[in-house]
């Protein structure tokens, strides 16, 4: 990220999303360049949401002091109800907190398929993603807005169709919630599906920008750690990605800023 802004992207709103355990001095080092951290609170590669720290995760974010707090939640409005409503619960309590205490809440949602919803587009994951995950991800966020927890920005999957990107909005924006924000997240898919994606995000009102992981680092970190690069390529490479698809971003924005 720091050649990144080096070759320049606006440090003002870039940011970095890493851990305590694994983040060595990045969360120190972001502060020190001026880029927003967020930190996650979920406990990692768990179906279900819970606390990383337990009951002492207000303490964990008070000693960072992120910028955002993160969570990641797998939540199907056609899910288990006893989870759903467990998952719910617990984010009521972190919501409550970030609030009371002027923080702010990032929230990436997925939503993965129910069997009997892939059953119904036989077994097609492509077409439950074009054809039933947008509505999903809009009940989904109606649920979690219905429980109290209230977000600043939903960090969701890409949709294919613009109308789908405007439906998000209209209801994370909903019930007065006019300050509320997207971004994209990238799955870790391929640059040319990321690109539709932010395409069809970036010229939508509410729409501010992408959280892009695996499709930014994942090949040139692969490469580094089977010893192929140098660790300097390897960062060079992976801001070079970044910064392409902040382009491709801005590109799709300004489009829409040239045409509306």
């Amino acid at each position: 990220m720091l050649r990144a802004v080096s070759a320049g992207a606006d440090a003002a709103t870039a940011g970095v999303l890493v851990d305590g355990q694994f983040g060595s001095t990045v969360p120190e080092e972001a502060r020190e360049h001026g880029l927003k951290l967020a930190m996650p609170a979920e406990r990692s590669g768990q179906t279900m949401f819970d606390f990383e720290y337990g009951e002492d995760f207000a303490a964990h974010i008070e000693r960072f002091d992120p910028d955002f707090t993160k969570v990641l939640v797998r939540y199907n409005a056609e899910g288990e109800e006893a989870g759903n409503r467990e998952q719910l619960s617990k984010l009521k309590r972190l919501s409550d907190w970030l609030k009371q205490n002027q923080r702010r809440f990032l929230f990436e949602l997925l939503v993965p398929a129910e069997e009997k919803q892939l059953e119904s587009v036989g077994g097609d994951q492509d077409r439950y993603e074009a054809e039933l995950r947008p509505e999903l991800m809009r009940r989904a966020i109606a649920d979690i807005q219905d429980a109290g927890i209230e977000v600043d920005v939903w960090k969701i999957e890409g949709v294919d169709a613009r109308s789908d990107c405007e439906m998000l909005v209209s209801q994370a924006r909903s019930g007065g919630r006019d300050g509320v924000v997207c971004v994209v997240l990238g799955r870790g898919a391929d640059d040319a599906k990321v690109d539709h994606w932010l395409t069809q995000a970036a010229p939508v009102e509410g729409f501010v920008g992408f959280a892009i992981g695996r499709s930014i680092w994942w090949d040139p970190l692969k490469a580094y750690v089977d010893g192929k690069i140098e660790r300097a390529a390897g960062a060079r490479k992976i801001a070079e990605n970044y910064l392409r698809f902040v382009k491709v971003y801005e590109r799709a924005e300004g489009r829409a800023r040239v045409t509306s």
